[in-house]
Formats: structure tokens, C-alpha cells, sequence
């Protein structure tokens, strides 16, 4: 399938201006839900008797959306990203309102699992619009977009749901958004118009094992999230169980070399990991260590964390208006070297001599570093990518971001739940990781080349 629009064409150009501001408005959407319920979950837990299935509105969700992603995948590839786009907004919106509806826990870990199947067809059909539908030149602006997508949520989100669920209820956390989503997509939808239309072909080989691999990923996935919340020996059972069905199954999802770093494609997959982990593995700890070592509120806590929202817009921004880099390893070795230097001087801030400025600073580093390395991570696996396999490989960055971020934070979990109380030792430890993973992912980075120069 190719693009009608020309080279020249601008981000927000008549052509491309109701795609683009749909599309990010769907991100937006899709970030908003997932920031908004993890505040609402105690109160929706409490009202309707659930604590017990807590952990499972979650990890179905998360297990949903690995199994989704992959199916997305083949479903863009074989008949292009417009069925998946409404099938995934049909699911989202589905989801939201059986968990609205909800009477019974039961009932809202079916309409999570349904929410995040759902989330999980959109995203990677979202990759595929930008594959098809933008030129290449423009590709890095429209990720620094939808990286600019989720700044708003992640400053918002979690305020303006607390606000729903102490003056409206907790329902409409879930309700709202579908009033949103359906004019959100048919701007998409007037868009994709102007693309030729795809040929009709079958699933490609290996769809039904791939399919299959994924289930087993997602409830491993699921599975590991739930093992790193528990304790004792249950914890080491259910963890260690969990790690051995994402050794088995991940790497039959991710693409061919992913395990030994080969040039090209996999190292690009690899490295969003490995970048994804990284982040999300600090950012856990940042509000535990502040409010524990510092005496940090939780407002003050997580004003800290906007800080590195703030910092992740700003150089996903900056990446989207330079000039192309000569090498294409540039982007991700930079971005990778400052979340690894930012991390390692939050790590700083556990000892009380240290300045808290000091590791705000740190944590302002690692977000503009993300900001670098997110969207020219999404860019080149779009480059890497034949027209015939974008689905397939947005869908395997995707899911190396969720697994590695989903194996990160239960180790993280567990290591912090190992003793009576966290302390400077274990925050030190988590970040320490945190670090390994960037400074590991900016050493292999010059590995996004393949063999024989930069991608066309």
C-alpha cells in the first residue's frame, strides 16, 4: 500500500491535519485511560468488593494487550491498518462501558480484559498509519506527537480522576472516554480515504504459532506481575515460573537475532526494551525513595516525576526538528547515555548528604533522553520495515516494550518487598538496574545499522 501525498507535505497540512489530530487524539485517549485507572482501582476495589481480583483487572488487561498487539500485527499487514484501527476503538470503548456497568469485580476484570485487547489493536494499527500514510522525512515530528500525546495525561490524569471519582463516581473514569474516541477515529478514518487500498491477502506463515506464542506471553506476563506482588516462597514460585514462560515464548514474538543483538531490526526492537525498562524501573522507585529517605509528600513525589514527563516532551520535540543524523545509531546512543547518566544521579539521592535538586536534575536528564531515543527507535523500525511488515514489526517494538517493562517492574516489586521495609540498599539496587539496562542498550546502539550502511 502507498502513500498519495507527497514528499513535501507538512505534518499539519489539509491532507494530513484531521489523520494527525485524530491520531493523537486516540494516543491521548489510550494514555489517559491507563494513567486514570490505576487511580481509581482502590475506590472501584472497595465499592465493589474485589480486592481479591485486584491484581487480575490489571494483569488481564496487560496479557490482553501482548496477545493483541501481535494479532494487530498480522491483521495491518495482511489487509491494512483500517480494519484493526476500528476493531481496536470498537474494543476500547466496548471494554470501558461493561467496566462503567460493572456490579460485581467479576464483571470489571472482563470489561479491563476486553479494554486492553482492545488498546493493544489500536496502538500497533496507530504505527501503521504512520508507515503508510506520512512520508518518511515527516515520521520522526509525528511520533515526537504522539510522544507529546501522553504529557497531558501523565500531568493530568491522575488529578482530574481523582476529582471524577470523589464528585461523579468512579463509573465514569470508565464512561467518559468512549464520548471522546468515536470523532477522534473518524477523523483518522478521513485520512486513511486517501490511501490506495491494500490487496486482500491471507495470513502470512506461521500466524497461528505466532498467535499462540503471544497467549502464552501475555499470561506469563500476567502471571509475573501478579508473582511480584506477593511474598515468601510464593513470590520465588510464581515469579520464577512466570520468567521461564517469557524465555520461552518472547523470543519466538520478537524478530530473528533479537537475542544476540544482530545489526538492524532486532537490535532496534531490543533497545526500545531495554530503553522502556530502564524508565519505568526508575520511575516506580523515585516516589517510594522520596517520600521514605526525604520526608517528600505525595504531591511533591510525583512532581518530581512531571519533571521527567516534562523533559521526555521537550526531546522527543528537539529529535522531531533536527536535521536527520548522519549515522541513525545517533538518536538512540545519545538518548540511552543520558536515561543511564540521569539514572545514575538520581541514584545519588539516596544518601542524605546529597541534594534532592541533584537527582530532579538526574531524572530531567534521563526524560529528554527518552524523549531522543523513543521516537527514532519508532522511525527506524518503520525504515527497517518492507510495506508487507510494518504490522508485524510495530507490533514486536510494542511488545518488547510491555514484556521488558512488565519483567522489570515485578523484579523490582519483588526486591522491594523482600524485606519488612525498603531502604537505601534496595533503592540503590532497583536503580542500579534501571542503569544497567540504558547503559547496556547506548552500548549496542550503533548495532541499529544493518549490514551495509543505513536504511533506505
Amino acid at each position: 500500500m502507498t502513500a498519495t501525498l507527497t514528499p513535501a507535505a507538512r505534518l499539519y497540512d489539509p491532507r494530513l491535519r484531521a489523520m494527525t489530530v485524530g491520531s493523537v487524539a486516540l494516543v491521548s485517549l489510550l494514555a489517559f485511560e491507563a494513567l486514570a485507572v490505576g487511580t481509581a482501582m482502590p475506590t472501584v476495589a472497595r465499592a465493589l468488593d474485589g480486592l481479591g481480583l485486584y491484581a487480575l483487572a490489571f494483569g488481564g488487561s496487560f496479557a490482553a494487550g501482548v496477545l493483541a498487539m501481535v494479532l494487530s500485527g498480522i491483521w495491518c499487514d495482511a489487509r491494512g491498518p483500517r480494519a484493526p484501527m476500528w476493531g481496536g476503538v470498537g474494543l476500547f470503548v466496548v471494554g470501558l462501558l461493561v467496566a462503567g456497568s460493572a456490579d460485581a469485580m467479576g464483571t470489571l476484570v472482563v470489561g479491563r480484559a476486553v479494554q486492553g485487547f482492545g488498546s493493544g489493536l489500536l496502538s500497533v494499527a496507530l504505527y501503521a498509519v504512520v508507515g503508510q500514510a506520512y512520508p518518511e522525512e515527516l515520521r520522526r515530528r509525528v511520533f515526537a506527537a504522539f510522544a507529546a500525546a501522553w504529557v497531558v495525561p501523565s500531568l493530568v490524569g491522575p488529578a482530574v480522576a481523582g476529582l471524577i471519582v470523589e464528585h461523579l463516581g468512579w463509573r465514569w473514569v470508565f464512561l467518559a472516554v468512549p464520548v471522546v474516541a468515536l470523532p477522534a477515529v473518524l477523523l483518522v478514518e478521513s485520512g486513511l480515504r486517501t490511501l490506495d487500498r491494500p490487496k486482500p491477502a491471507g495470513p502470512p506463515a506461521g500466524a497461528v504459532a505466532r498467535i499462540g506464542w503471544a497467549a502464552g506471553a501475555g499470561v506469563s506476563a500476567a502471571l509475573l506481575h501478579h508473582g511480584g506482588q506477593q511474598r515468601g516462597a510464593l513470590a520465588v514460585i510464581l515469579v520464577a515460573a512466570s520468567l521461564a514462560g517469557l524465555g520461552v515464548c518472547a523470543p519466538r514474538l520478537l524478530p530473528a537475532g533479537f537475542l544476540r543483538a544482530a545489526r538492524g531490526l532486532p537490535t532496534v526492537v531490543g533497545l526500545r526494551g531495554l530503553a522502556a525498562a530502564a524508565f519505568a524501573g526508575a520511575e516506580v522507585v523515585i516516589p517510594l525513595m522520596l517520600s521514605r529517605q526525604r520526608g517528600f509528600s505525595p504531591t511533591a513525589a510525583g512532581l518530581v516525576l512531571t519533571v521527567g514527563a516534562l523533559s521526555w516532551a521537550m526531546g522527543s520535540w528537539t529529535q522531531g526538528r533536527l536535521p536527520a543524523p548522519r549515522s541513525s545509531a545517533t538518536l538512540p546512543r545519545s538518548g540511552l547515555a543520558c536515561v543511564a547518566v540521569g539514572t545514575a544521579t538520581v541514584a545519588l539521592a539516596v544518601w542524605p548528604t546529597v541534594p534532592v535538586a541533584v537527582g530532579v536534575a538526574g531524572w530531567a536528564v534521563a526524560g529528554l533522553g527518552m524523549g531522543l531515543a523513543y521516537p527514532s527507535l519508532s522511525v527506524l523500525t518503520l525504515a527497517l520495515s518492507a510495506p508487507g511488515e510494518q504490522g508485524r514489526n510495530s507490533s514486536s517494538l510494542q511488545l518488547a516494550d510491555s514484556l521488558f517493562t512488565a519483567t522489570v517492574l515485578a523484579l523490582t516489586g519483588a526486591v522491594l518487598a523482600a524485606g519488612t521495609a525498603p531502604g537505601p540498599a534496595g533503592y540503590a539496587g532497583t536503580l542500579a538496574v534501571a542503569v544497567a539496562c540504558a547503559l547496556l542498550g547506548a552500548l549496542l546502539a550503533g548495532r541499529v545499522v544493518p549490514t551495509g550502511g543505513r536504511p533506505a
